[in-house]
């Protein structure tokens, strides 16, 4: 080893504060997963409170998800070149300039624009974090950390809806937004004073101005396809669309056209990405990456993984308060069931990975994740038992306690250490992708399908005509489900709120089994996974 060159990953791996850092890269994770799920728990009183459309609704909670998808690899790359603790610090000021802003918004496009600068920071916290960790740690106790980076992850994705849910009824859902602020105050001057700064001395610098353009328009068109649809039409146009002074003239949707061209982008960036590398160019993505097995397969499991848990989180809470009558706080507290499971289950997750291996370990929690939520969607119903939900969603928490804690190290495990930087965020990248098509997809069919079974439904009510039944089918599916309990407040409401309640059943409970689905899927791409020879050299001389 004495002639090799540098590796700033082995030599910060001996940095003694890298312990004392873990903490406040932990706390940094958890601002921005906890604001992604945050808004689940908010998002009926948001509909109610600023007159949200569904559209609106869905596009508060993918916006983020997508600005995260669209930016993860460029602001991974500019890491790894100036500084991972200066992206960090950078990344952490604008999330809480943004986070005042949401706070202050008094309109969806607001909200969504403060959302959308909220990704923006996200995107550049989760990579400079993720790649620290990858830098400063090595061997075991890089598998201890990623364990407490994946934890947390996955805990806070549930501890989001209990303080949205406790500030939203307690006080207002602006301090949803506020309650970042101390946070932020911390992890920067944590930050400053503990976390190291890591180079990635191997990388290129240059800079991949068509892939930045192509990838942004590439995902963006897509996710606009999948959200819009159910607004615009996905054939022939239902709804004008007008974006400042441009206007949507043609009979075809716009959705269908944005879907069409989103994945024709993408398909020019993967071209125009191989074309960089044979000339030797600094490109934005190192498709080389995906001959590496693990890696290839362990991105596709995280898509589609966490396309399912997604989508989940946000149908069930608009279930909890749209048809069983929830508070906000209720919802939260319903949902902290998940985040204990998670909590317990890390504890020992380090253990399990050395006995049975990273990769047994996700299979796991994939699959107890998958019964789960299909025992969640087989017991949604009108008189639906609040201790059973929770124990489901325990189950839920402990998988994914088990799975999100060790798929990034599994993902990772076989990547050179040069090639760490551009990997931590590709694979963040699919992790945000996944996040957004969940919200689109389930959204969507959340939304359709409780449309088609409230107009099914109110053909039984005696004496609506058709009109109303429209106008009804309207306020329910463009609510998304908030304005249910809102329908019995009139003469005879109380048979029109059955049907809508009874419709938000049915929906939910295909989104939530489709979800299910979704997640088996998830398991059975980890089957092609490698096995992990040198975790298991290194288990079997415990």
């Amino acid at each position: 080893m004495t002639g090799a060159p540098p590796s700033p990953t082995v030599e910060t791996a001996l940095n003694p504060k890298r312990w004392k850092a873990m903490p406040i890269i932990a706390l940094a994770v958890s601002i921005i997963i906890m604001d992604a799920t945050v808004v689940n728990v908010v998002l009926p009183v948001l509909i109610r409170d600023i007159s949200l459309t569904a559209s609106d609704a869905e596009w508060i909670n993918s916006v983020y998800a997508l600005v995260f998808a669209s930016l993860l690899i460029t602001l991974g790359r500019i890491g790894d070149i100036f500084g991972r603790r200066r992206l960090l610090i950078v990344g952490i000021l604008i999330f809480g300039v943004a986070s005042v802003l949401a706070a202050m918004s008094y309109s969806g496009t607001t909200l969504i624009a403060a959302r959308l600068l909220q990704g923006v920071g996200g995107a550049m916290i989760l990579p400079a974090t993720l790649s620290t960790v990858n830098a400063l740690f090595t061997g075991r106790e890089r598998g201890i950390a990623f364990a407490i980076w994946g934890s947390t992850i996955g805990g806070m994705a549930a501890v989001g809806p209990v303080v949205g849910g406790w500030l939203t009824t307690s006080f207002t859902w602006r301090w949803a937004f506020l309650i970042n602020i101390p946070i932020v105050l911390i992890v920067l001057i944590g930050a400053l004073l503990w976390v190291p700064e890591t180079k990635d001395a191997n990388v290129e610098r240059g800079v991949d101005i068509a892939g930045v353009v192509l990838s942004i328009a590439g995902l963006g068109g897509i996710v606009f396809g999948l959200i819009e649809g159910q607004r615009y039409g996905w054939g022939t146009t239902t709804a004008p669309l007008t974006i400042g002074g441009f206007s949507w003239t043609w009979s075809i949707s716009p959705a269908p056209v944005a879907l069409v061209l989103g994945t024709l982008t993408l398909t020019a960036f993967v071209l125009v990405q191989r074309a960089r590398a044979r000339a030797h160019k600094p490109a934005l993505l190192d498709l080389s990456l995906l001959r590496i097995r693990s890696f290839r397969y362990g991105a596709i499991a995280a898509l589609i993984v966490a396309l399912g848990e997604f989508g989940m989180l946000f149908s069930l809470p608009l279930f909890l308060q749209g048809a069983l009558g929830y508070s906000a706080l209720d919802t939260g507290l319903l949902i902290l069931a998940l985040a204990i499971g998670t909590f317990l289950i890390s504890g020992g997750t380090p253990q399990l990975t050395r006995r049975f291996g990273g990769r047994t370990v996700v299979r796991i929690g994939l699959f107890l994740e998958a019964v789960a939520i299909t025992g969640l969607g087989l017991n949604i119903s009108l008189t639906a038992n609040g201790g059973a939900l929770a124990a489901w969603l325990f189950l839920y928490g402990a998988g994914v306690g088990m799975a999100t804690a060790q798929l990034t190290s599994v993902i990772l495990f076989d990547v050179p250490v040069h090639q760490s930087g551009q990997a931590s965020g590709l694979q963040s990248t699919v992790r945000q992708l996944g996040s957004a098509l969940g919200i689109a997809l389930l959204g969507t069919l959340l939304i359709v399908t409780l449309g088609v079974s409230t107009t099914d439904n109110l053909a039984a009510v005696p004496g609506l005509d058709a009109s109303s039944q429209e106008q009804i089918v309207a306020i329910v599916r463009g609510s998304a489900g908030a304005a249910v309990p809102g329908l019995g407040a009139t003469p005879g409401g109380q048979t029109v709120q059955a049907a809508a309640e009874s419709a938000m059943v049915t929906a939910t409970r295909i989104t939530t089994l489709s979800a299910a689905a979704v997640i088996l899927l998830g398991l059975l791409a980890t089957i092609a996974m490698p096995a992990m020879r040198r975790e298991d050299e290194d288990s079997s001389q415990v």
